[in-house]
């Protein structure tokens, strides 16, 4: 066992040492510079081809809840074409420190290419406006009155109300007319009638713009797609007068990123290992049965089918009272995160009715030694910090600055009151052994985002990040769920494996919800 367990090690820090190497290894030249443009202090990426000699310049702007290094392919596509690019982050995101709003993010976009402008960073007339999603939405609208040649939009946010898109939903309204030399690349598989709305952007007789149709591409891949990279690079030969470019930019970041997360994965393990060794738990103390589905948990005797489903019952109800709650008042709101404190009162009013269902049962998880949380607490904060360093590092910023860290002990009891509460439903699933109650904890998830759904749809919510973002959301979950198990396996208590999920809950919500 400890053979299998030095391998396993041994792999993952050659995967991380590969992956970094890889990820790192980007043949630009690059600068961060902080550019305050009217009051907007931006932190900004300058990319440049290694030639030194730039012959246009692009200014590229990221979308809602991402960041300046997630643009780093397309950057780099125009640094490939000979092109000097500006990437800063937006207010509320990435190392930008203001607040964020729609508004301010456009204002602040325009206020950084007149700044660029005046200081003769950029000639208008050779430099495009460039963006994904709500950053396209922004280089659209910021692009007449910057005067700059073209404007490139890639999956360009809804701004208009049209195919089942609502006036709530939209992030901008009154979209000016299209400006000519417009490039705008939708995906095949969007969401929220995105792709419908890109189309329209562009009339059938436009001599000077183009739409563009990704096949089996989604709203985030296009962002490491080489065909819209390449769309990209041939659009900003055409508009700015430039020899077309013989290269894509290589994906061996994206690869060296994902290759030293396995490596990390691969770590994991060894990691808890070591750390919980010592802090297994003497057997719980049975719950004190609050109803007869305890009972027979009590018992481990039969239970009867409408037992069975009864947690997931429970869980619709309580997530369908917390959305309407939500309705008319949000007491987290002070948190300042977009969607976030929605998110957090969600979480927390959902674990604390169900923890008010079973009340009688609360008591059992406090068997459990302090220096058990501790250990727990300690591997939960080094995993999270290594995990967020490491894309930070490569991919995306994700490392959470101090004012996010200071939403931390607000976001921290929501989430372990939601995950504690789910401990106790699936104490009888627990017996059936740890793949059953992974996908019976992941249909649960599944089951609680559907009134997240019902309440941006129905109830007017605008909590559209959870929904935007489910896709990563399930991703974490499938991770966050197996370390969980693993804790618990190692502890034999439900409450350390609840802290543990949580503090890596409370760490995610940190990174990816914006700062308002």
């Amino acid at each position: 066992m400890k053979t299998r367990a030095g391998v396993r090690a041994a792999i993952g820090v050659l995967l991380c040492v590969v992956g970094f190497a890889l990820a790192r290894t980007i043949p630009y030249r690059q600068t961060t510079v902080l550019i305050d443009a009217k009051g907007c202090r931006l932190i900004t990426d300058v990319v440049e081809p290694v030639s030194g000699d730039p012959q246009g310049s692009v200014i590229l702007i990221h979308g809602l809840a991402a960041n300046k290094k997630i643009m780093s392919y397309l950057a780099h596509a125009f640094a490939e074409q000979n092109i000097r690019v500006f990437v800063p982050d937006l207010p509320g995101q990435g190392r930008t420190q203001s607040p964020f709003s729609f508004a301010r993010s456009e204002t602040c976009t325009e206020s950084l290419a007149r700044q660029l402008t005046t200081v003769r960073a950029i000639e208008p007339s050779h430099t495009l406006l460039a963006g994904h999603s709500m950053g396209g939405a922004i280089a659209l609208r910021v692009a007449a009155r910057a005067g700059v040649a073209g404007v490139i939009a890639v999956s360009p946010a809804p701004m208009r109300v049209a195919r089942g898109v609502r006036a709530d939903l939209l992030p901008y309204q009154n979209p000016p007319p299209t400006p000519d030399h417009t490039l705008v690349i939708s995906a095949a598989l969007e969401p929220f009638g995105i792709r419908e709305a890109a189309r329209e952007l562009i009339a059938p007789s436009a001599a000077t713009s183009k739409y563009l149709l990704i096949p089996r591409a989604t709203h985030a891949s296009v962002l490491f797609d080489p065909r819209v990279a390449r769309a990209s690079q041939e659009w900003a030969a055409q508009v700015l007068h430039l020899q077309p470019a013989r290269h894509l930019p290589s994906l061996r970041l994206f690869a060296g990123s994902f290759i030293g997360f396995a490596g990390i994965l691969l770590l994991t393990g060894p990691f808890l290992r070591e750390t919980l060794g010592a802090a297994q738990q003497p057997a719980q103390i049975p719950a004190r049965p609050d109803s007869d589905w305890a009972l027979a948990t009590a018992a481990n005797s039969p239970v009867s089918p409408f037992q069975t489903i009864r947690p997931f019952l429970e869980v619709l109800l309580a997530v369908f009272v917390a959305v309407v709650f939500l309705k008319f008042w949000d007491p987290l709101s002070f948190l300042h995160l977009f969607n976030g404190s929605y998110f957090a009162t969600f979480l927390l009013l959902t674990g604390a009715i169900l923890l008010l269902l079973h009340h009688k049962s609360v008591a059992a998880l406090y068997a459990v030694r302090p220096t058990t949380l501790l250990a727990v607490a300690f591997a939960a904060l080094a995993l999270h910090l290594l995990v967020t360093g490491w894309f930070d590092a490569t991919l995306t910023e994700a490392w959470a600055s101090l004012s996010r860290w200071a939403r931390f002990p607000v976001l921290l009891p929501t989430a372990l009151a939601y995950l504690t509460a789910e401990e106790l439903l699936l104490n009888r699933l627990s017996q059936t052994g740890s793949v059953a109650r992974f996908f019976a904890t992941l249909l649960l998830r599944i089951l609680a985002w559907l009134p997240l759904t019902f309440a941006l749809f129905v109830l007017h919510s605008g909590a559209i990040l959870p929904i935007l973002f489910a896709p990563f959301f399930l991703a974490f979950f499938v991770l966050q769920l197996l370390g969980m198990q693993a804790v618990r396996r190692h502890t034999q208590s439900p409450l350390a494996a609840a802290l543990f999920g949580a503090i890596l809950l409370a760490g995610f919500c940190l990174v990816i919800f914006p700062v308002t």
